[in-house]
């Protein structure tokens, strides 16, 4: 009330009467000079002063980034603590990130080796679970391609059968029955639902076609592995010939500047004085000839693998082109096969894949849906055969707990109570189940 009354000081009062003029009094509130609960006051803005301090300092703290946690220094129980950490597989990571720690601060020595050895054979033991994990969520992901795959395949025979619903109604016989607007309204419909099925088909077909092109990829590489090894081959034996070729050009040429010298010699001495020069002169003849024909036989079959090289490199590109080509054709193919077979035989897979045989079954699902939705904690088979009794008193009940198994995410079977009291009561799950599905 004090902190109120001061607001009103400086303002004027009238005193007594109305007949008294306006401005014959003023307000002065104060504190007193000599105040008993000064230190009260005190207390208390000192108090409102802490608690701004540290409301302030809270808000700091919490904008500001978490530091990393604190790692102990090592020690034989903490060495001991850690160890089990690193067995355990929800306290790994804390555990390798101290043992990390401590390998680097430099704490190996001869004393601790054995057990930093032991730690570190812990964490490798980790290893093949990571692997096993690493595969089963492979696996999980190959699985959940080919459901996508599966589900993809079912919207677009459900889109074929639409359109086909469309283009059924747009023949001459019943549009002309149709007013004009709902003429309108069918051929948007017809075109939006064309538009969606031509962009899951392209999306079907480009999975397909990364399965195919894996396959593919293996193929090429076998066929390209066996070329190259074959080129490899034919390149080391026309390198080989190609350096025996030089040998042999190398000793005619030898043979050559020997027969020049002899012949010089020859012109300079008479025939008849020294008759064992022409027998070396005809023997290096000889010589020379079988070299030179040895040499045109070398090139001859250097120029056939030459050839043989460059028709294993011309096949190859054929081969690779050859390989292009049928990628092309068989992706168009797949393409074509599978839009034919989903146009063909729409409504076949759909009825074989359909756990509802019958529009009865189809009329069931829905009122026991109906009736279960009301009913969120589930009832029990009899309740619910009661209540389509009044509907229908040809209800099997076996027929109806058989249809709703095979509904699985539609409806679901769960047990409640305790001993005696046990019931199995059924429950809609649809919205659930949509997710799933």
């Amino acid at each position: 009330m004090v902190d109120k009354a001061l607001y009103l000081s400086g303002y004027r009062i009238r005193l007594g009467s109305s007949t008294d003029k306006k401005d014959t009094g003023r307000l002065h509130v104060d504190f007193a000079q000599a105040r008993d609960d000064l230190y009260e006051w005190e207390c208390k803005q000192r108090m409102l002063a802490r608690e701004e301090r540290h409301r302030r300092r809270m808000e700091e703290e919490r904008l500001r980034p978490p530091s990393p946690p604190t790692v102990v220094h090592y020690s034989d129980h903490e060495c001991s603590i850690v160890a089990e950490k690193l067995k355990d597989d929800s306290k790994f990571s804390e555990a390798v990130q101290t043992l990390l720690t401590w390998i680097e601060r430099g704490e190996v020595n001869r004393r601790s080796a054995n057990n930093f050895y032991s730690m570190i054979q812990s964490a490798n033991s980790h290893v093949r679970r990571l692997v096993n994990e690493k595969a089963a969520h492979e696996k999980e992901m190959e699985e959940a391609k080919e459901k996508f795959k599966q589900a993809l395949s079912g919207i677009l025979i459900q889109f074929e059968q639409i359109v086909a619903v469309y283009h059924s109604a747009s023949k001459q016989k019943a549009w002309d029955h149709f007013t004009k607007a709902q003429r309108k309204n069918i051929s948007v419909w017809c075109k939006q639902a064309e538009e969606i099925r031509n962009i899951h088909n392209d999306e079907l077909m480009g999975i397909r076609r990364e399965e195919e092109m894996e396959m593919s990829d293996d193929e090429i590489e076998e066929t390209t592995e066996t070329k190259e090894t074959e080129e490899s081959a034919l390149v080391s034996q026309a390198e080989a010939l190609k350096e025996e070729n030089d040998s042999l050009r190398w000793q005619l040429d030898a043979y050559r500047n020997e027969v020049e010298l002899l012949k010089q010699e020859q012109g300079k001495a008479h025939r008849d004085d020294d008759p064992n020069k022409e027998q070396q002169l005809k023997l290096l003849q000889q010589a020379l000839q079988g070299m030179q024909q040895h040499l045109l036989k070398v090139q001859e079959e250097y120029k056939r693998k030459e050839a043989e090289l460059e028709k294993i490199k011309d096949d190859k590109l054929q081969v690779e082109k050859m390989l292009e080509n049928l990628k092309e054709k068989e992706s168009c193919a797949s393409r074509l096969c599978a839009s034919n077979q989903e146009s063909d035989y729409p409504l076949e897979k759909t009825m074989n894949s359909s756990p509802i045989k019958s529009e009865r079954e189809a009329l069931l699902v829905g009122i026991i849906s109906t009736f279960l939705h009301v009913h969120p904690f589930g009832a029990s088979i009899e309740y619910i055969c009661s209540y389509l009794h009044r509907l229908d008193n040809k209800i099997c009940t076996s027929d109806v707990e058989c249809l709703m198994s095979r509904l699985q995410h539609t409806f679901k079977q769960e047990m409640t109570g305790v001993g005696a009291s046990l019931e199995k009561r059924w429950k809609f799950c649809g919205f659930e189940g949509l997710k799933l599905t």
